[in-house]
C-alpha cells in the first residue's frame, strides 16, 4: 500500500511529473497513474471505469492538494476478483407470464406446447445479472489511498526536475548579472570618449580658433541624457535578485518568474535601443538571448 510523502509545498516544481501507485484491499485492487505537461493552469483529465465516475469530483479536489499548475493525465483502473461481485436473478413473474401468454398461443392457434425450461430462460429478463451492493466509504478510502499515493510520487518527481531548473536557472542568473556590470562599467566610459572625440573634431574645424566649452558641455550633457540607461541597469539588477530569491524560497511561483522575465527583456530591450555603442550593443543582444533562455525554463515551473 503507497503512503502519502512531503507536499513539497515551498520547493520549486517542474511542470512535467510521473506518478504511479497500487492499492490492493482484499480481493479489490485500485492502480493510478498520473503524469503532467506544461499548461497555463490546471487541466485534469481523468480516465476511469465507469464505476468508478461516481467520486470524479472528490478525485479533482484531492489532486488540488498536490498541483496548482500543468495538463495533467489521469488513469486509475479497478480488478474486484471476488466471486460475490454478481449475482444471478430468477424472474418468477416474468417466466409465468411468458409461460401463460405461450399457452394461451398454443389454444388460439391449436399448436403443441411444447416450450422447455432451456426455452423459457432466453426470454428476455427470466434471468438477469445484478452486481452486489459496494460500500462507497469503504471503495472510496481505498481509491483515495492510490490517488494520493501516485500524487506524492507525482510531487517528487517534479521537485526533483525543479531543483535541477533552479540551479540552472540560478547559474545563468549569474551570467546575466556579469552582462549587465559589464555595461554598468562600460556606459561611463562611452561618454568621455563621445567628448574626447567632440573636442578633437571641433578644434579640427576651428584650428587655432578658441573652443566654446560651453557648447561643448552642452552636446554632451545631450547625448549623456540620449544614451543613459542607469535606471534600467538598476531595475535588471533588483529584476535579477527578486528571481533568485523567488527561485529559493519556492513555492508555486512560475506565473510571476514569468511576469518578472517579461520585465526584463524590456530593460534590455531599452537599453539596446538607447545604445550608442558597438560593444554594449553585442552585451545587450546576449543579454536579451538569456533572458529569453531564463523565460523558456521558467514555463516548466509550476
Amino acid at each position: 500500500m503507497c503512503c502519502l510523502s512531503g507536499m513539497g509545498a515551498y520547493m520549486i516544481k517542474s511542470m512535467t511529473g510521473f506518478g504511479r501507485c497500487e492499492v490492493a484491499e482484499g480481493s479489490r485492487k485500485f492502480t493510478v497513474e498520473m503524469k503532467a505537461v506544461n499548461h497555463r493552469y490546471l487541466d485534469v483529465n481523468i480516465k476511469m471505469p465507469k464505476k468508478l465516475n461516481f467520486f470524479e469530483s472528490a478525485i479533482r479536489s484531492e489532486l488540488k492538494n498536490y498541483i496548482a499548475r500543468g495538463k495533467v493525465d489521469v488513469f486509475i483502473s479497478y480488478e474486484d476478483l471476488s466471486e460475490s461481485t454478481v449475482n444471478v436473478h430468477y424472474n418468477r413473474e416474468i417466466a409465468s407470464e411468458y409461460l401463460e401468454y405461450l399457452r394461451q398461443m398454443a389454444e388460439e392457434f391449436q399448436l403443441d406446447n411444447d416450450v422447455r425450461v432451456s426455452t423459457l430462460a432466453k426470454f428476455p429478463e427470466v434471468f438477469t445479472m445484478e452486481e452486489n451492493g459496494t460500500d462507497e466509504q469503504e471503495l472510496w478510502k481505498e481509491l483515495k489511498s492510490a490517488v494520493d499515493g501516485a500524487a506524492a510520487m507525482f510531487v517528487k518527481t517534479r521537485i526533483t526536475e525543479g531543483e535541477h531548473l533552479r540551479d540552472d536557472l540560478i547559474e545563468k542568473l549569474d551570467g546575466m548579472l556579469k552582462l549587465v556590470d559589464f555595461i554598468a562599467e562600460r556606459s561611463p566610459r562611452i561618454l568621455s570618449e563621445y567628448r574626447t572625440r567632440l573636442e578633437e573634431k571641433v578644434k579640427e574645424l576651428l584650428g587655432d580658433t578658441q573652443m566654446d566649452e560651453g557648447r561643448i558641455l552642452t552636446e554632451v550633457t545631450i547625448f549623456a541624457d540620449k544614451i543613459c540607461v542607469d535606471e534600467e541597469i538598476v531595475r535588471l539588477r533588483s529584476h535579477i535578485e527578486t528571481t533568485r530569491n523567488t527561485l529559493l524560497e519556492g513555492g508555486s511561483v512560475g506565473r510571476k518568474l514569468d511576469f518578472i522575465a517579461q520585465e526584463m527583456n524590456r530593460e534590455a530591450n531599452t537599453i539596446l535601443s538607447k545604445a550608442n555603442d558597438l560593444e554594449i550593443s553585442n552585451v545587450a543582444i546576449e543579454l536579451k538571448t538569456e533572458i529569453e533562455k531564463v523565460r523558456e525554463q521558467i514555463q516548466n515551473i509550476e
